[in-house]
């Protein structure tokens, strides 16, 4: 298996998982869905692994409304899947405000 496809195959497993956690209800805890699900490409520390780094100090260069597009489209071809599909409405947002500073309040 090339490393793209495996790249692609981790992207939709973490997808999934996200998906099944939302069907069964759980709230919306943006830390853990950032440190959790983003952490499985970008690293559990978020200084980059599969994908880039995304901490405050990586994320600084895009504004609010670009991060937001980058969440909820993707990157197409790349591994960065849309995650549009698993969010509800507002929750991007607080994703971003996590993203800048580091903190889920």
């Amino acid at each position: 298996m090339g490393a793209m496809t495996k790249a692609l195959a981790l992207a939709a497993a973490t997808v999934a998982m996200a998906a099944s956690r939302a069907a069964a209800g759980d709230g919306f805890d943006v830390e853990r869905l950032v440190r959790q699900d983003c952490g499985a490409c970008h690293g559990m520390t978020l200084k980059g692994g599969l994908g880039p780094a995304i901490t405050p100090e990586a994320v600084a260069r895009y504004d609010d409304e670009t991060l937001a597009t980058i969440i909820l489209d993707g990157v197409p071809g790349t591994p960065m899947p849309p995650w549009r599909p698993l969010l509800a409405p507002g929750q991007v947002e607080p994703i971003v405000r996590f993203l800048r500073t580091g903190d889920a309040e």
